[in-house]
C-alpha cells in the first residue's frame, strides 16, 4: 500500500512563506472522518463513548474537534486534568487513569468529579484517605502472563507495572462496595499498537467474562467496561490497516454472547483510542539542510528527535515522503538524521529514497499521536509549532513554536540570566 501525504507539495511551499520548518501539521478532515467511522462502528452500544487519550496529542484545538462528537478525554496527570476542565469537559466526560498517583492529583480528579480508574489495590485506601471514595469508580485489570492471539504473542502484561491481579480485583470490588461505591467499571490494556482486527474482540471476551464473574461473586453493579487503547495504525506501507467496522462487529458478537445472557445488556463500552484516532492524521514536516558522505550517506534535517522521539526511543518505523519526488525511483540509501548530540537521533536508517537535494521537504508520516507530545528540550532544542490543515484548505497555527524565552522561563525567579 502506498502512503500518500494529506498535504501537497504546493501547499507546503505556500505554508513555508508563513511557518518555517520543522512543524507538525494535522488533517482536520481526516480526523473527523475517522471519528465518525469509530462512532458508527460502535453505535450498536447505547452507552459507547470514546475517551481520547490526551497524552497522545495534548492540543486544545484538536481536543475541541473531539468535543464536537461528544467524546470524553482520558487524563493521566494534573495538567491533563486542568486542560480537560478548561475546555469544558464535565466529570462524566473525564476518565482519570494514572499510576503512582500523588495525593493532589486524586484530589483534583475528585473535585471535578472525573471518573477515577484505580491502578492498584493499595490505592483504594490511599484515595479514601486523601480525597474520599466516589459513588462510581473503575479498576484496572492486569491478568499477568502473555497476551496471545492466533497470529502469535501480542504483548506481555505480566511485565507491565499497571493494574490489579484478578484476586486483588475481586477483593477490591468487595471492599469498595462495602464502603459505599455504587457503580463500577473495569479497564484493561493488554497490547499496544495492534494491527489486527482480532485484538479488541479478544480483549472484550476477557473483560466481559470477568465482569460476569465479578457481578455474580461480589454483587457489584458494573456500568461500563473500558477497552482502552491498543488498536494500532499501519506505520509501514506494507501493513493492512485495521477495519474499525469489523472490530466493532467483533466486539458486538462477544457482547451478545457473554454479557446479554448474564442480564448485563445495558453495560456501556468505552474506548481510549489516541493513536488510532489521531496518528495517521499528523505529519512532521522538515527540510533537508545538510548531506554527509562518509562510511554511509546521511541527510541532515532541521527536525530532530525532540520533534519525534519514537524512532530514537523504540527504533520505530515512520514512513518518509520526499515531496515533489513521489514518482522518482527510490535508488539512494540514506540515514535521515537530526542534529542532536546522540547517535540514535535518526528518523530512518538505511532507507531507500529518491535522491534528496538540500531544501527538499520531507514529510514524516503518522506523527499525529505520540509525536509532538513526547518532545523535550535536550541540547537546548526548542519544540516546534503545530498547525491544523482545516477542512476548507486553510492552515491555522494551533501552537506556536517555542522561543529561547520559553526555554529560560523557569529561571524567572532570579536574575542570573539577566
Amino acid at each position: 500500500m502506498e502512503k500518500k501525504p494529506f498535504v501537497t507539495f504546493e501547499q507546503l511551499k505556500e505554508i513555508d512563506k508563513t511557518y518555517p520548518t520543522p512543524y507538525h501539521i494535522y488533517d482536520e478532515k481526516g480526523i473527523r472522518k475517522n471519528l465518525e467511522n469509530l462512532l458508527e462502528a460502535f453505535s450498536w452500544n447505547k452507552g459507547f463513548r470514546e475517551f481520547f487519550a490526551v497524552k497522545a496529542t495534548p492540543n486544545p484545538f484538536l481536543l475541541q474537534i473531539l468535543k464536537d462528537y461528544n467524546c470524553g478525554v482520558d487524563c493521566s496527570s494534573y495538567t491533563e486534568l486542568m486542560l480537560a476542565e478548561k475546555l469544558g469537559f464535565d466529570g462524566e466526560h473525564i476518565m482519570f487513569s494514572s499510576n503512582a498517583t500523588p495525593a493532589e492529583e486524586f484530589q483534583y480528579a475528585r473535585r471535578i468529579n472525573a471518573t477515577i480508574n484505580l491502578d492498584d489495590f493499595t490505592h483504594i485506601k490511599f484515595l479514601e484517605e486523601v480525597a474520599g471514595l466516589p459513588e462510581t469508580i473503575s479498576c484496572r485489570y492486569n491478568p499477568g502472563g502473555v497476551f496471545q492471539l492466533t497470529n502469535g504473542i501480542m504483548d506481555n502484561p505480566g511485565d507491565a507495572k499497571y493494574g490489579f491481579t484478578k484476586e486483588q480485583l475481586f477483593e477490591g470490588f468487595k471492599i469498595l462496595k462495602e464502603k459505599g461505591v455504587k457503580n463500577f467499571g473495569i479497564h484493561s490494556f493488554l497490547a499496544s499498537n495492534t494491527v489486527t482486527n482480532e485484538y479488541y474482540p479478544a480483549l472484550a471476551k476477557v473483560l466481559f467474562t470477568l465482569a460476569v464473574e465479578l457481578k455474580e461473586q461480589t454483587g457489584a453493579e458494573i456500568k461500563f467496561i473500558n477497552l482502552s487503547g491498543g488498536i494500532g495504525i499501519p506505520y509501514r506501507p506494507d501493513q493492512e490497516p485495521n477495519d474499525i467496522f469489523a472490530i466493532g462487529e467483533g466486539v458486538r458478537k462477544v457482547y451478545e454472547e457473554v454479557l446479554v445472557p448474564a442480564g448485563m445488556g445495558d453495560v456501556a463500552i468505552y474506548a481510549e483510542l489516541g493513536r488510532y484516532i489521531m496518528g495517521p492524521y499528523g505529519h512532521l514536516v522538515t527540510k533537508a539542510v545538510h548531506e554527509k558522505h562518509i562510511h554511509k550517506e546521511y541527510i541532515g534535517c532541521d527536525a530532530c528527535a525532540v520533534n519525534l522521539m519514537r524512532p530514537a526511543m523504540y527504533g520505530a518505523y515512520h514512513h518518509i515522503t520526499v515531496m515533489g519526488k513521489e514518482n522518482e525511483p527510490c535508488d539512494h540509501m540514506y540515514d535521515v538524521t537530526g542534529s542532536l548530540c546522540e547517535n540514535n537521533d535518526k528518523f530512518a536508517i538505511d532507507r531507500m529514497l529518491p535522491k534528496i537535494d538540500m531544501g527538499d521537504f520531507l514529510v514524516i508520516h503518522d506523527t499525529g499521536a505520540h509525536g509532538f507530545a513526547m518532545g523535550y528540550n535536550y541540547n537546548g532544542k526548542l519544540r516546534s509549532a503545530e498547525l491544523l490543515l482545516k477542512e476548507d484548505g486553510s492552515v491555522q497555527m494551533i501552537r506556536r513554536a517555542e522561543t529561547p524565552a520559553d526555554y529560560f522561563a523557569t529561571f524567572d525567579f532570579c536574575d542570573i540570566l539577566k
